[in-house]
Order: C-alpha cells, then sequence, then structure tokens
C-alpha cells in the first residue's frame, strides 16, 4: 500500500500538528495541538492552540478559527492576529462545545471572524489557501 506524501500546496495534518504559532513580530505564542475538519466538507475548520506554561503546567488549549491562521515559510510556523489576551478571554469550551452552534457563533464572534456557515458556497473554504503575494505564504484571510 502506497503512502500519501506532501507536496507543493499539501501538508500532512500530523506535521500541521506540533507546529509553531507566531505574532505578527515574529514571537512564538504557542503551538497547533489538532485540527478540527468538518466530517462532510473535508475542510479544516478550527486548530486547537495550546499557549502559555511550562513543561505542560499552565497550558492553555484554545480553538480558533482556521482563518485565523497564515503560514509564513519563513518562519516554518503558522502567524495569527490573536492576542494572548483574546485567547484567556475566549469563551470555554470542552468536547461538546462542537455540537452547539451558539458556542461556535459566540467564538467566531469573540475573535471577529465571520463563521464559515454564514459564507456561502456550499463548502465554501473562506479563502483558505490563497495566495497573499508574499512569497509563498498561505493565508486564510482572517
Amino acid at each position: 500500500m502506497g503512502m500519501a506524501t506532501q507536496g507543493g500546496n499539501l501538508i500532512s495534518s500530523d506535521n500541521v500538528e506540533g507546529t509553531d504559532v507566531y505574532d505578527p513580530s515574529g514571537n512564538k505564542i504557542g503551538q497547533i495541538d489538532h485540527l478540527m475538519i468538518d466530517k462532510v466538507s473535508g475542510v479544516v475548520r478550527y486548530a486547537i492552540m495550546t499557549f502559555g506554561g511550562f513543561l505542560g503546567i499552565g497550558e492553555g488549549e484554545h480553538p480558533l478559527p482556521w482563518k485565523a491562521f497564515r503560514y509564513d515559510t519563513n518562519l516554518g510556523g503558522y502567524v495569527t492576529n490573536v492576542t494572548e489576551q483574546q485567547l484567556q478571554n475566549a469563551p470555554e469550551y470542552s468536547d461538546k462545545s462542537w455540537g452547539d452552534r451558539d458556542w461556535e457563533s459566540r467564538l467566531h464572534q469573540h475573535f471577529g471572524s465571520t463563521p464559515y456557515w454564514e459564507e456561502g458556497g456550499a463548502g465554501s473554504t473562506g479563502g483558505i489557501g490563497s495566495q497573499t503575494g508574499r512569497g509563498t505564504d498561505q493565508t486564510a484571510g482572517f
């Protein structure tokens, strides 16, 4: 059986997990822990980001809309405009939150993004993977 390989603009999800996340100034603010993927469309909707703490103690874990990230080839990681204060004040979540559209609405409102179900077009990616004109950076247009 063949193995899927990466190439071009594609990346394996196991290579996204553990990737560093930076603020716009290039300071590391956390890592991608895992992704939440729409079962029907196959589109990534959220990245669960970990931040803070030391050796896993006091570490926070928060979902952010996937559109909040862009990949920066120079940093080898994702950049977001989300602040630490926004992360700390974000709506709390649990595994049960994923079935709660009201919670998702509050999350998108908190981060100032349009919910994916309001973007129009079946399976709309909301600009995920669009070119930004900055080399090979990928942005989601948050």
